[in-house]
C-alpha cells in the first residue's frame, strides 16, 4: 500500500514585506534573506531615506506645537507627514525626513559589546558607550547585505487582510513614494511590522488645569520628542517629567544651564545613586497633581517611597505634602509614547491597540496569535534591543519557511498569558532586568529543539554577557564621571572573572533591578 500523503506545509510564504529599515527591520531582513531562499521576494518599506529608524537623526524636529497636550490618543488618522526641509535653489523642497526623538548629544546607555548583534562587531576603537553617530553609521553598515531590498523614502499607508482561494491569509500593502507621489499596492503572503514605538508621545491627561495651562502659555510644555539640546531651556526655570533612561540622560543635560534647582518630577523616588550622580542642582518632587493657571505654576503631589502601595497614599497624607512651585518657563515630559500601527487600522481580529499601552493578540510579544504571517518584532522596553530583534528574526525565517513547527492555538494564548504575568498596568511589554537574557536564550533553545531546523544562527547570551547585562548601568555611570572617553569596561573598573560573575539570567535579574537603564 503508498502512504498517504503528507499534510499541507502550514505556510506558503513566497513574499515577505518588511515595514521599517530600523534595527528591528533590518534584523528581520537579514535572517529572511539568509533562509536558503526560502523567501524569492522580501520588499522593505522604509519612509525615511536612510536605514536607522529611531538612530536616523535630524538636526531639526518636528515643531513642538504639533505635539497636542495632553496626548493620549493611540489612534491616528494617518500617518504622521514628512518634514521637507529646502534643500538648494530653485525651490526644491529636498528630502522627505521624519524626524526621530534622538537628540545631539547622546551616548547610548548599553557597551556595545552587549549592544551589537551577533555578526557585526562595532568598529575598533570607538567608546564602549558609543555616540549617537556611531551607532547610526553602525547600522548603516549592518544592512550593507539588505540595502538592495529597500524602498526608501516610501511610506506605507494601508495594510488589509483577506483570504485566497485557499483560505490562506493574503496582505495587501498600500504604498507611497513621497518623491514622486506614487502611490502602489501589492499582496504579500507575510508581514513584518517593524515600525518602532517612537512615533506617538504620551503625555498624560486627567490632570487639573493641563488644558487651561497649555491654552494659556503655549510651547511651554513640550514632550522630549522634540527636545534635541539644552539651549532653549538657558536661564529657565524647568521641571523635566519622568525618570526613565531618557529623562534622565535630558535632565542631566538641562541643569547644567537651567536655573538651579531642577525640578525632576515622578511617582516614585529615583534611586540614590542616580540623584547623587546628577549632583546638587537637582530636586526631585512628585507628580503633577495640579496646574495653576495665574500663578504660571504647578502643585506636586507627595513623592512616594518604596513603602508605598503601589502609588496609593492617602488623600490626608497628599494635602499635607503637597508643594507648589510658581513662575515656571519650561515643562518637558519624558513619559514615552504609544504603540501605534496607522496603517493598520481595518486589522481587528483582535484590535491590536487600545489605550497604545500595549498590542494585543500576540505570542512572545511578536507573534501574532490568529494570522501568525503578521508579526511585531522590537515592542518590548527595557531590553537590549538588536540582539533581540536578531531572535525574533530568526524565528520568523524558520517558521515560515516550515522548518520550525507552528506552535498550536492553545501553547500560543497560553505564551500570551504568561508574558504578562507579574505586569503593572500598562507595562505589558516593559521587561524585568535580565528578562531579555531569559527572552533572547529562550528563544534560541525553542528553536535549537528542534534537530533539522535550518538557518542563520540565532544570538545566545553566554555568562559573559549576561555578567555585561548586569553591570552595564553602573558602568554607564561611571563612564560619565571619567569624561566619556572610556573604551573598555576595563577601563571603567568593571572587569570579567568567570569565577566571581553572575552565571545565569536569575543572577542578572537580582542584581539592583533598580538600577536597569536600557531602552
Amino acid at each position: 500500500m503508498g502512504s498517504s500523503p503528507s499534510p499541507p506545509a502550514p505556510f506558503n510564504v513566497q513574499k515577505v514585506a518588511v515595514i521599517g529599515a530600523g534595527p528591528s527591520g533590518l534584523a528581520a531582513a537579514k535572517y529572511l534573506q539568509a533562509q536558503d531562499g526560502a523567501f524569492p521576494r522580501i520588499d522593505v518599506f522604509e519612509q525615511q531615506a536612510e536605514v536607522g529608524g529611531v538612530w536616523n537623526y535630524s538636526a531639526v524636529p518636528r515643531p513642538p506645537e504639533t505635539v497636542p497636550v495632553p496626548q493620549t490618543d493611540a489612534h491616528p488618522a494617518g500617518p504622521d507627514p514628512p518634514v521637507y526641509i529646502e534643500k538648494g535653489q530653485g525651490g526644491d523642497r529636498g528630502v522627505p525626513l521624519f524626524p526621530s526623538p534622538m537628540y545631539d548629544d547622546l551616548h547610548t546607555n548599553i557597551p556595545h559589546t552587549l549592544m551589537k548583534y551577533s555578526d557585526l562587531a562595532f568598529p575598533d576603537g570607538c567608546e564602549i558607550f558609543p555616540t549617537r553617530e556611531v551607532v547610526e553609521e553602525y547600522l548603516v553598515e549592518y544592512a550593507r547585505d539588505v540595502r538592495h531590498l529597500v524602498k526608501f523614502s516610501t511610506q506605507v499607508t494601508d495594510i488589509r487582510l483577506r483570504q485566497d482561494d485557499s483560505g490562506r491569509d493574503q496582505w495587501d500593502v498600500s504604498a507611497t513614494d513621497l518623491l514622486s507621489g506614487k502611490e502602489t499596492q501589492e499582496t504579500y503572503d507575510a508581514v513584518v511590522v517593524a515600525s518602532g514605538h517612537y512615533s506617538t508621545p504620551y503625555i498624560p491627561d486627567g490632570i487639573e488645569g493641563i488644558r487651561e495651562w497649555k491654552t494659556a502659555y503655549p510651547g511651554v510644555i513640550s514632550h522630549s520628542k522634540v527636545y534635541r539640546s539644552p539651549d532653549a531651556y538657558r536661564d529657565k526655570k524647568v521641571i523635566v517629567v519622568g525618570t526613565g533612561a531618557s529623562g534622565l540622560d535630558i535632565a542631566s543635560q538641562i541643569l547644567r544651564v537651567c536655573k538651579s534647582p531642577l525640578l525632576l518630577s515622578a511617582q516614585s523616588g529615583a534611586p540614590a545613586e542616580t540623584l547623587a550622580h546628577l549632583g546638587p542642582n537637582v530636586q526631585q518632587v512628585g507628580q503633577i497633581r495640579r496646574f495653576l493657571v495665574e500663578e504660571r505654576g504647578v502643585e506636586f503631589s507627595p513623592l512616594e517611597s518604596d513603602g508605598d502601595n503601589d502609588g496609593e497614599g492617602t488623600n490626608e497624607a497628599k494635602e499635607k505634602e503637597t508643594r507648589t512651585e510658581k513662575d515656571i518657563d519650561a515643562i518637558l515630559y519624558c513619559t514615552g509614547y504609544l504603540y501605534t500601527f496607522p496603517f493598520l487600522t481595518t486589522f481587528a481580529d483582535p484590535p491590536l491597540i487600545t489605550d497604545g499601552r500595549r498590542v494585543h493578540g500576540l505570542a512572545k510579544h511578536f507573534l501574532h496569535i490568529n494570522h501568525p504571517t503578521i508579526a511585531f518584532p522590537g515592542l518590548p522596553i527595557k531590553v537590549i534591543p538588536f540582539p533581540l530583534s536578531e531572535a525574533q528574526g530568526a524565528v520568523l525565517a524558520r517558521l515560515w519557511s516550515n522548518e520550525l513547527p507552528l506552535p498550536s492555538r492553545s501553547v500560543l494564548e497560553e505564551w500570551e498569558r504568561a508574558d504578562g504575568d507579574g505586569a503593572k498596568p500598562g507595562k505589558y511589554h516593559v521587561f524585568p532586568k535580565g528578562g531579555d537574557g531569559r527572552y533572547i536564550n529562550g528563544l534560541h533553545d525553542w528553536l535549537k529543539s528542534e534537530e533539522n531546523s535550518r538557518g542563520k544562527e540565532p544570538p545566545y547570551w553566554d555568562k559573559q554577557m549576561l555578567w555585561q547585562r548586569s553591570v552595564y548601568a553602573e558602568a554607564k555611570m561611571q563612564f560619565e564621571k571619567t569624561g566619556k572617553k572610556a573604551k573598555t569596561l576595563e577601563e571603567l573598573g568593571f572587569k570579567y572573572e568567570p569565577e566571581e560573575s553572575v552565571k545565569s539570567v536569575e543572577e542578572v535579574e537580582k542584581k539592583d533591578p533598580q538600577l536597569d537603564i536600557a531602552g
